[in-house]
């Protein structure tokens, strides 16, 4: 499997795609994915590690561990701004290439960072903001992969890159207490850090990551391709700014992928201090991995029945899940282990609900984004097929940075849930008011989808 630079790229093509580009759109998604799986697990460390920070000397406040479980969002949102018309710039090959092998910083300093209790809490901050570097790749991993594909299978290219890289959050929500129960890397691991429930190398929920990660940055340089026909400049990428369609789909996808992020960084502290449940952690990770596995199937869902559709009704899914996850919280008048036992189960449902909703609208908003932009190119063309073919290459190069900045803004709620979260809990000692503000979000994305795309007569049907 040899990575080259191809210079003609037409998905578009019947013809081309059957002759030869499906086999190379394919193998350079299945290179893309265990990359993008390596970043959401570096990305969302944090949710984890603050977990287990306390048993293992750190004297931080439950404000200070929010912080750090905000702050990789803040940092890889703000990354995927940029990392979104990196790939026309750079080449996708190379960038996967950079930015997977980039993930080595924040793995290795947090093995050795977590070994010393007197580490600062300043130092802990740079290594989240570090971790943030897991979260922008997605922007580059996104637009590569849907240069790849023909519109028609967008849905399901995106679905999966996104949806199997999703896992990378419940994989490591899964592996990382496993690993630090254990020194899997003998010598190597250093001395572990005692506490009530024995010993714990902490320092593992890093270096785990750091053969898998080598091994990823290599498939991606030996295995994938460039498309030099996809090279373009920040001008003329920029002309999306200019698009109604991108804000208004910015906004869409903070609901779908900002609730997934955010509440996959957010839940398991908050089913901690909500719940004080031991078990807390065995659990949490059900949540982003019912959301991963879905995203494919909002895409598929999309691809069928039309992504406005799709997503009108994940928005009602989500307002009424966030309702029914307020209604199990515990209130100071709730006393009782039985009673807390079913508010907890109650809670949890709510929550699956949340995010297989979130997983299918992650799908269904992609598809809608990379419809978008060459529909309305391809509208405008007149029907010489080289004005056509060039009207889908200026299409697909819109919809890959609108798909680029779109994630960028989506991932803002990787931070604003759980600081919403924890200054809720700051407040009022619940996460109530939190909750209240998500779906009065919620119902603002179910007008705008209805108004916007999915009516009759919506002035941008999809």
């Amino acid at each position: 499997m040899s990575a080259s630079i191809i210079r003609q790229w037409n998905p578009e093509d019947p013809v081309f795609w059957k002759r030869q580009g499906e086999v190379v759109a394919r193998r350079n998604l299945w290179v893309s994915i265990p990359a993008l799986a390596l970043s959401f697990a570096v990305w969302m460390l944090w949710s984890v590690v603050v977990v287990h920070l306390p048993a293992a000397g750190f004297r931080y406040s439950t404000n200070q561990l929010f912080w750090l479980t905000a702050l990789p969002a803040l940092c890889g949102a703000t990354l995927r701004i940029f990392y979104a018309f990196a790939v026309p710039v750079i080449g996708g090959r190379r960038f996967t290439t950079l930015a997977t092998a980039s993930l080595l910083l924040p793995a290795v300093g947090i093995g050795l960072a977590v070994q010393d209790p007197s580490t600062p809490f300043e130092w802990m901050v740079v290594l989240a903001l570090l971790c943030g570097l897991g979260g922008g790749n997605f922007a580059g991993s996104m637009a590569n992969i849907s240069y790849f594909f023909p519109s028609t299978r967008q849905g399901y290219a995106l679905g999966l890159n996104a949806g199997l890289g999703h896992l990378g959050v419940a994989g490591m929500q899964l592996l990382v207490p496993l690993v630090i129960s254990a020194g899997v890397f003998g010598v190597f691991d250093g001395p572990p850090q005692s506490t009530a429930q024995g010993p714990m190398w902490l320092q593992n929920a890093g270096f785990i990551w750091v053969p898998l990660i080598l091994a990823s940055t290599a498939a991606a340089w030996f295995g994938m391709d460039d498309l030099a026909d996809r090279h373009a400049g920040m001008a003329e990428q920029a002309v999306v700014f200019t698009r109604r369609h991108n804000w208004l789909m910015c906004w869409l996808y903070l609901g779908t992928f900002g609730s997934f992020i955010g509440f996959s960084a957010s839940l398991p502290m908050l089913a901690q201090s909500q719940y004080q449940r031991a078990d807390a952690m065995h659990l949490v990770w059900l949540g982003p991995l019912i959301g991963a596995v879905l995203r494919p199937l909002g895409g598929w869902m999309a691809d069928r029945w039309g992504g406005a559709r799709v997503t009108f009704w994940v928005f009602v899914l989500m307002a009424l899940a966030a309702a029914a996850a307020l209604l199990c919280l515990p209130t100071a008048s709730v006393s009782g282990r039985a009673v807390a036992s079913s508010g907890y189960t109650g809670f949890l449902a709510a929550f699956g609900l949340l995010f297989a909703a979130s997983g299918l609208g992650n799908g269904s908003t992609f598809r809608m984004i990379s419809s978008l932009f060459v529909a309305e190119r391809m509208k405008k063309a007149d029907e010489l097929p080289s004005a056509r073919a060039q009207a889908a290459r200026e299409g697909a190069v819109e919809a890959a940075a609108a798909l680029g900045f779109a994630s960028a803004i989506g991932a803002y709620g990787g931070f604003f849930i759980p600081k919403s979260v924890g200054s809720s809990l700051a407040i009022t000692g619940s996460a109530s008011a939190a909750l209240v503000m998500f779906i009065g979000f919620y119902l603002s994305c179910i007008a705008l989808t209805w108004w916007a795309y999915s009516r009759r007569n919506a002035p941008y049907p999809c």
